[in-house]
């Protein structure tokens, strides 16, 4: 294990690990989604940049718990450009970025971050989803986030949440998409010789290909997010990302972004896993 690794990574490190995987997430040509080469879902790329940097210090705030850390990303991104753009994200970073700073293996860390909540984490947690407002929240039966009364412990509400969002299921299954989809998309994109921003693509089509959407499930319900899925992995299939496709993927843009579909879950994972990926090679780790 490394230096690094023993003693845990500072909080700058973290910051500038969480400020370059957002950064590089936008500059990717994710379908739907917003990116450097267009954009979309009346937001542009300049919101997210301002996002990524005023979230970066209470993301990586040195002994933060996981909600402190979502709650301040959150209020300072209203401050900054008054909208939603990393809610997901922050829900996704926070965990990593708090176990980052402990000194033993991540992913062993991760799993006692996740299983230590307490009821600030669910307090906080709770008040940036309400302040944040995701489209397509809706109401829930139980634990639900807009309800009045106490709140819920948050594994609860997490695992009431899953089966409909996998933000919400990462919490309650270690991020095992991130292990099993994203960090295994990364290095095989690597592994077939391409740069960034393609690796980032190839992340982002695997999670588009392999998994139904959540923002797409709250927008437009579970059968129409399985049938983008389904649709994706048939248009998509063979692709040469190698051979920098921009005209294939930007048609493929037009059309979800004029269907009103944003496959925003699978951009939020996406920046996740090169945070991941980025904190374990800091840390001298592989997953």
């Amino acid at each position: 294990m490394s230096a690094a690794a023993q003693g845990g990574l500072p909080a700058a490190t973290v910051a500038d690990l969480y400020r370059a995987a957002c950064l590089a997430e936008l500059d990717a040509l994710k379908p739907g989604n917003v990116h450097g080469y267009a954009p979309g879902h009346r937001m542009v790329t300049a919101d997210f940049v301002t996002s990524a940097d005023v979230s970066a210090p209470p993301l990586a705030e040195p002994g933060a718990r996981v909600g402190q850390r979502v709650r301040g990303g959150v209020e300072a991104t209203f401050a900054a450009v008054g909208q939603n753009t990393n809610l997901g994200i922050l829900l996704l970073c926070a965990p990593l970025a708090r176990a980052a700073e402990r000194p033993s293996p991540l992913a062993e860390t991760l799993k006692a971050v996740l299983a230590a909540f307490d009821a600030s984490d669910s307090r906080d947690v709770f008040a940036a989803i309400r302040r944040a407002n995701p489209g397509g929240l809706g109401r829930a039966e139980r634990h639900d986030v807009g309800a009045e009364g106490p709140v819920p412990p948050l594994l609860d509400a997490m695992a009431e949440a899953a089966p409909r969002d996998r933000i919400a299921r990462a919490y309650t299954d270690g991020f095992r998409d991130l292990f099993e989809i994203g960090l295994p998309a990364l290095r095989a994109a690597r592994g077939r010789g391409l740069a960034p921003p393609w690796t980032t693509t190839a992340v982002h089509l695997a999670y588009l290909t392999e998994v139904p959407d959540s923002h797409i499930v709250r927008k437009h319900g579970p059968e129409r997010a399985e049938a983008v899925r389904v649709e994706a992995r048939a248009r998509l299939a063979g692709l040469d990302l190698a051979a920098s496709p921009v005209e294939v993927l930007l048609a493929y843009d037009r059309m979800l972004k004029e269907a009103g579909i944003n496959p925003g879950t699978s951009a939020d994972f996406t920046v996740a896993t090169l945070f991941l990926d980025a904190l374990l090679a800091a840390r001298g780790e592989t997953a």
